[in-house]
């Protein structure tokens, strides 16, 4: 199983062009990917730099026979009429349960931001089984923000692993109670704005509190990278050709994988070449 995230940057490359064709030509050329996770997707955004137009119908036109699932961390009407701007899953494989979850958007008085996103696609893949694939981008200003975010992303695994120890009642009247899919494999993908020795990261990866007995929970988010690459440091995936927002590359989109997935994980890899986006992409295999 491979899956593809890329903060697209509202498919805006470098050279000033805005191209969701370049995009999935890229990704494509990168990986044969099963799930694709895209940041930072605009709809109706004349005012951003290439005025980009409704990109979740161009993406569904460039992926036929794909299932899109669109989280809008924005959703707005203007003069402009409906705007709309956050993450999408792109798969091919089966899709099981689809969950939109707005992140905490604590006040932070006179800092630029805008509320932000998770979307999680449960998808089938025929040798893992189910698998929560959930793609997010937190606050890149207010580290406030960005700590509440890192720590609400944390919570949500832990409560959906809860509920796959103690699913509710089982259902199959094929009402909204019926049973869905519960389980405790899970990626975490996407542009987290922080980098591995910050705060955030540490708040987010670190492992659960201790229970009655005093052992350890299972359950944390694990770096792929680190899993595969022990204290190497990752490649950085921002910053590589374009120095507006600091003049030295970083790391700062990841591929966390639930306890479940460790010893699934077989390979990772960027493209540290293309300006098609102002960051890079990265892909994970699960084997």
């Amino acid at each position: 199983m491979k899956i593809l995230s890329w903060n697209t940057q509202w498919c805006c490359g470098l050279d000033g062009l805005v191209s969701p064709q370049r995009i999935i030509e890229r990704a494509r050329s990168l990986a044969d990917a099963d799930v694709l996770c895209l940041q930072e997707i605009a709809v109706n955004y004349p005012g951003l730099q290439g005025a980009p137009g409704d990109q979740l119908a161009q993406l569904q036109k460039l992926l036929p026979g794909w299932q899109l699932f669109f989280g809008a961390a924005v959703d707005e009407f203007t003069t402009t009429g409906r705007q709309r701007f956050g993450n999408l899953i792109a798969t091919r494989l089966p899709a099981l349960q689809v969950q939109h979850y707005p992140l905490p958007y604590p006040a932070d008085a006179g800092v630029r931001s805008m509320p932000r996103i998770c979307t999680v696609v449960t998808v089938m893949d025929a040798r893992l089984g189910a698998v929560r694939v959930m793609t997010t981008h937190l606050e890149y200003y207010s580290k406030a923000q960005r700590m509440a975010q890192a720590l609400a992303l944390r919570g949500l695994h832990l409560a959906a692993c809860s509920v796959a120890d103690a699913p509710p009642q089982d259902c199959r009247d094929g009402s909204p109670f019926q049973t869905k899919s519960h389980t405790h494999q899970a990626v975490l993908c996407g542009d987290f704005n922080f980098e591995p020795q910050e705060a955030e990261y540490a708040a987010l990866t670190a492992r659960w509190a201790t229970g009655e007995e005093g052992a350890l929970q299972p359950g944390q988010w694990h770096d792929s990278w680190r899993l595969l690459h022990a204290d190497d440091p990752q490649p950085p995936t921002f910053k590589l050709f374009d120095r507006r927002y600091g003049p030295e590359p970083v790391a700062c989109d990841f591929m966390l994988v639930s306890d479940s997935l460790q010893s699934r994980v077989r390979d990772w890899q960027t493209d540290g070449h293309t300006q098609a986006s102002d960051h890079q992409p990265v892909v994970l295999t699960l084997g």
